[in-house]
């Protein structure tokens, strides 16, 4: 009788073979909440296609090693539990529902950025159990890794990879002020025509807002920053055993891929090695399961409205819960509303509170009028791909980013979580379910996401594999990185014209004054004799 090891390696070589035509190990540096239901998506592709993936593991909430077979975790050892990150999370909730939303532009850029630098602790340890854990990283050495996959918000991943001396991929939906992508990827950013992340504006901007989007540009470029550089500059030195910096380090990354498209995004300059994916881990809609269909099915000719404010936050204060809920109970469709907390004394016949709701598969329902959300990327695709308008409901990192560009394409109204009103909410859902316009710019951004000639888990799978086959791909990274900030802007060039315009200038000068003086004095002598001979 033939054994299930023996079983097992003979469907992981039909995989090889059937697949990518060779087997390669993958090794993983993630981010926790959406950014790794976003990685698993490429993850679990990667595997089909026959590949080893290592997931390295540390406290987190959503990434649950017992459910994603066939990926493989290593345990990373951290000083930190659970329950530190959990206290984070909740003071960034904190932060994005009741004080961000109060604050000026640059009050909450700079709220922001104070949260980010009071991780710089936990990152740190989370640094030092990978990277000076000696049987740890033999560990990894010895498993020849191809390639590294990073989610590069946290850390270190790079930093891993360049000590295994494995090339790397970068996936993230954007830094904080463009901060990663324009000064380590070298991507350009002008800010006449390309908004700053935090800016809210579009691209066509009056001279009012370019004024306010180069301040803004200038703010992040040399005074608010996501991460301590210094203090990370100095422990990557540390590490490599030579000079070098964070954000040197992070531009060595092979491809950059971008979860986003030119559905949401606006045209832009980009670089051969970054690979816009965004709404990979869109799928066509399944059945709802039989409670959920009867409930959107008794909708009737008006349909349903989708509510959800994404994984985080699960709960409101009770007077905004009570605000939402009577409005939504002045609404003739069937709410279908992903809540955990208290249940609001205003809620209506018409809306059911969920723990968990299909969201994809119910966006992608018939009946659905509209989807109200918080403006994650992953929502944000889910309602693009299957042409759903919004009413957006932002409050931190990319979602208020998101909700502008949807406003702007015309497929979405926003209304603010700190000073909306019931009848802010309510206009702003009728508006978005009875006004025809909001339903064709939303079918217009969705014809343009499903006509590609790859899809986009496709392409970010292939590019990957890429890095792989050829150990890298140094012959998309642009002369950029090998110049400094002088050099890159001609500075010396600039100067140097200059130097020779100003020396130029001078002796032309110089030349005309002798010209002149002679021509002077040469009539002086004519003049001279002139009176001599009267």
């Amino acid at each position: 009788m033939v054994s299930e090891k023996w079983v097992g390696a003979v469907f992981l070589l039909q995989l090889c073979w059937a697949g990518c035509g060779f087997c390669g190990k993958v090794l993983v540096w993630p981010c926790d909440m959406s950014h790794w239901l976003n990685l698993k998506t490429i993850l679990e592709e990667i595997t089909a296609r026959g590949h080893e993936v290592t997931v390295l593991k540390f406290p987190s909430f959503i990434i649950d090693q017992s459910k994603q077979f066939p990926l493989h975790f290593e345990n990373i050892s951290v000083s930190y539990e659970r329950e530190i990150a959990e206290d984070h999370l909740n003071k960034m909730v904190n932060l994005a529902v009741n004080v961000i939303p109060n604050q000026s532009l640059w009050k909450a850029a700079r709220t922001l950025q104070d949260f980010f630098l009071q991780l710089t602790g936990i990152f740190e340890g989370l640094c030092r159990s990978v990277l000076y854990n000696q049987t740890f990283m033999n560990k990894l050495r010895d498993a020849k890794y191809d390639v590294v996959v990073i989610d590069p918000v946290i850390p270190c991943g790079e930093l891993v990879a360049e000590v295994l001396q494995v090339p790397f991929v970068n996936t993230l939906r954007f830094s904080m002020g463009y901060i990663m992508e324009k000064h380590c990827g070298q991507l350009p950013t002008p800010p006449s025509y390309v908004p700053d992340v935090m800016s809210e504006l579009a691209d066509h901007m009056t001279f009012t807002e370019r004024v306010k989007n180069m301040m803004l540009s200038l703010f992040f470029d040399f005074w608010l920053q996501q991460y301590d550089l210094a203090f990370w500059d100095q422990f990557y030195s540390e590490t490599l055993g030579r000079p070098t910096t964070f954000c040197k380090t992070v531009g060595k990354a092979e491809i950059w891929l971008i979860r986003t498209y030119w559905d949401i995004e606006y045209p832009r300059p980009y670089l051969p090695n970054f690979e816009f994916v965004g709404g990979l881990h869109c799928k066509p809609a399944k059945p709802l399961p039989k409670e959920i269909e009867e409930f959107v099915q008794s909708s009737g000719e008006h349909g349903v409205v989708v509510f959800s404010l994404g994984s985080v936050v699960k709960n409101l204060t009770e007077e905004k819960a009570n605000l939402i809920a009577s409005a939504l109970a002045q609404i003739p469709q069937k709410v279908l509303w992903r809540y955990s907390g208290k249940k609001p004394a205003t809620l209506g016949s018409n809306t059911r509170l969920f723990n968990w709701i299909p969201q994809n598969d119910l966006l992608g329902h018939p009946k659905t009028k509209a989807f109200i959300t918080h403006g994650g990327t992953n929502g944000i695709y889910e309602a693009i791909y299957h042409g759903v308008p919004m009413v957006g409901v932002p409050m931190f990192a990319d979602q208020p980013y998101n909700i502008a560009h949807m406003e702007a394409k015309g497929a979405a109204v926003k209304v603010s979580v700190s000073t909306m009103t019931s009848a802010d909410l309510l206009s702003a859902v009728r508006a978005v379910v009875n006004e025809p316009s909001y339903k064709e710019n939303a079918m217009r951004l969705s014809r343009i996401h499903h006509d590609q000639p790859v899809k986009p888990l496709a392409r970010a799978v292939f590019w990957i594999e890429f890095v792989m086959r050829h150990k890298g791909a140094k012959h998309l990274r642009v002369a950029a990185h090998d110049l400094s900030w002088v050099q890159y802007h001609s500075l010396d060039v600039i100067g140097f014209l200059l130097a020779c315009f100003v020396i130029l200038t001078f002796i032309i000068t110089k030349c005309c004054l002798f010209v002149c003086q002679k021509c002077c004095m040469k009539q002086r002598k004519k003049r001279d004799t002139r009176k001599k001979k009267n």
